[in-house]
C-alpha cells in the first residue's frame, strides 16, 4: 500500500474500511483485527523504520509504512454499531486526526522503532471513536432527519 501514489496513509485506511465491510458482524472480531495488527504492526512498522533508513533506529514515520493507519481504523470503529454510516464517518476522522495529531499524538511518534509509528495513530483512532461515541449519544437525545443512522 505504501507505494501506491497519492497519500499512502489513506490507501491503508481504505483496505481497513474493506476488511472492516467483510468481517462477521460483531465486537469480537473488531477487537481480533485490531490486536492482530497492532501486533504485528509494531513488529513491521520498526523493521520498516529500520530498512528504510538504515542509518537511525529512529527517524519518524515513513509514509511507505501503511499498517499504522490500518490499524487506528478498527480502533475508530471499535464499540459502535456495525454499519455503513460509522465505517465511513471512522474513515473520513480516522484520516482527519491522524493528519492534525492533536496532543499526544505528537508525542507518541518520539516512543522508539514501530512503537512510535503505531502510537500517534492509534491516538487518531481513539480520538475518531470518541468523536463517533459522542455522535452517536447525541443522535440518540435529539431527533433530526436521519437520526436512525446513527443508532
Amino acid at each position: 500500500m505504501g507505494y501506491l501514489p497519492l497519500a499512502p496513509g489513506t490507501w491503508g485506511t481504505l483496505l481497513a474500511f474493506g476488511v472492516y465491510m467483510v468481517l462477521p458482524r460483531n465486537q469480537w472480531s473488531i477487537i481480533v483485527a485490531f490486536a492482530v495488527s497492532f501486533a504485528l504492526g509494531v513488529w513491521a512498522a520498526g523493521v520498516g523504520a529500520r530498512d528504510l533508513w538504515p542509518d537511525s533506529p529512529k527517524k519518524g514515520d515513513p509514509g511507505r509504512v501503511c499498517v499504522d493507519e490500518f490499524t487506528a481504523f478498527f480502533v475508530a470503529v471499535m464499540f459502535l454499531p456495525y454499519g455503513l454510516t460509522y465505517g465511513l464517518l471512522a474513515f473520513f476522522l480516522t484520516r482527519v486526526f491522524d493528519v492534525a495529531k492533536p496532543f499526544p499524538a505528537r508525542r507518541c511518534e518520539k516512543l522508539p522503532g514501530g512503537w512510535g509509528i503505531m502510537a500517534d495513530d492509534f491516538v487518531a483512532g481513539v480520538y475518531a471513536n470518541v468523536s463517533l461515541q459522542i455522535l452517536r449519544l447525541a443522535a440518540s437525545l435529539v431527533s433530526f432527519p436521519y437520526s436512525d443512522y446513527f443508532v
